[in-house]
């Protein structure tokens, strides 16, 4: 039975549902685009830890600590019936999912379409409290559940938070209404069930999988897919990485190396595969021997540049990951803002961690199977 599993991934399943996602400026971008940059990285520093708080309140649920200053690409889902449209991060660093409510008071609800639980059939609401704690921001509210369609599929009384107060101006600034979790369910909301876990659960999906394709240009689209894979998004075969812990999409990695020389990670490491964050992020020591090799210079906002005219001459940055080298070359790990100016998009952690975070950059190289059933994940080079 294993093997028919396996062997079914090369094929596209009749259950597959291909969901497109839009690629958006990152709140990184705009910020910086008006000059609010510099001054927003002081008031709220980049804190990327993973790490849960203590629940002191046992109505409040807490979520681990995120940024969501680099988020790229969004995709359309609706709730309740009749169904309320929303544009969600599809995030495999998180587990839950939330959107703005009428209820909510801040300025960023204005500035984004908001539930109305008023207006739908479907809707049951609960008494439990939420509070996430981001890196930017803090999202508070309580628990609902209702019916949630991804496009042809209706998860029935799935369990989604409704914001009453988005704190500052991160939240403000997204092009993005609300979040959508992909991460295992031991660190969703207390007591909920997950929505691709309800996918599976309620039959609306055949093999319990999903991918990711990140488009690097406007030739072909980005997607994410449920219950399968295509083929014709990918190159080869597909590698297979176990999950070395559960909860976030935990793998184990061999090395990061740059010139035939190992530069980071050198007796192995944990890395955390993200699609919530565009960056590659790692620790500060090696993040700094990064920036020294493909010479980056700080400047005020604390950002990285390099000069443009080097991408062409800089090196590949190779991830080995269970053996496999994953090359990622100058043209994917420095953003082009202007004709003179040229941005790193590697940074450093300021929480003490030894994880790294493999974010958009790297996964816009390598089409991305999560396999819930089999606690692994494939790789395989894009079809550019």
């Amino acid at each position: 039975m294993k093997w028919i599993g396996v062997l079914s991934l090369v094929a596209l399943s009749e259950c597959l549902v291909t969901i497109p996602l839009i690629k958006i400026k990152s709140m990184r971008e705009n910020l910086r685009r008006r000059d609010l940059l510099k001054d927003f990285l002081e008031k709220h520093p980049y804190r990327l830890s993973y790490k849960f708080y203590k629940q002191s309140n046992s109505e409040v649920t807490y979520e681990p600590m995120r940024n969501y200053l680099d988020l790229y690409y969004v995709g359309n889902i609706s709730i309740g019936t009749p169904p309320q449209e929303f544009k969600v991060i599809f995030d495999t660093g998180s587990a839950d999912l939330w959107v703005p409510s009428i209820y909510c008071s801040s300025k960023a609800c204005t500035t984004h379409n908001v539930f109305d639980p008023r207006l739908s059939s479907t809707f049951r609401s609960t008494r439990q409290r939420i509070r996430l704690i981001y890196g930017s921001g803090i999202m508070s509210g309580f628990l609902g559940y209702d019916n949630v369609q991804i496009g042809s599929l209706v998860v029935v009384s799935q369990a989604f938070g409704l914001s009453q107060k988005e704190s500052n101006k991160s939240f403000e600034n997204g092009t993005f209404d609300g979040i959508l979790g992909l991460a295992y369910p031991n660190i969703a909301f207390r007591g909920s069930t997950p929505i691709f876990d309800n996918l599976w659960k309620q039959g609306l999906i055949s093999q319990n999988i999903f991918a990711f394709y990140l488009s690097s240009n406007n030739k072909k689209r980005s997607v994410v897919l449920f219950g399968g894979v295509d083929p014709s998004y990918y190159k080869g075969d597909l590698k297979w990485v176990p999950v070395t812990q559960r909860g976030f999409w935990q793998i184990s990695m061999d090395s990061i190396s740059m010139n035939g020389k190992i530069i980071a990670c050198k007796s192995g490491c944990q890395a955390i595969v993200d699609t919530g964050t565009s960056l590659v992020i790692g620790p500060n020591d090696p993040i700094l021997e990064i920036l020294k090799t493909i010479n980056a210079q700080p400047i005020s906002s604390g950002e990285y540049i390099v000069n443009c005219s080097s991408i062409d001459t800089l090196p590949d940055t190779i991830f080995t990951i269970n053996g496999i080298k994953y090359p990622v070359p100058a043209s994917a790990y420095i953003q082009k803002y202007n004709s003179d100016i040229c941005y790193s998009n590697f940074e450093g952690m300021v929480a003490n961690s030894d994880v790294w975070i493999l974010g958009d950059v790297f996964l816009r190289m390598y089409f991305t199977v999560f396999d819930r059933a089999n606690d692994r994940i494939g790789l395989a080079p894009v079809v550019i």
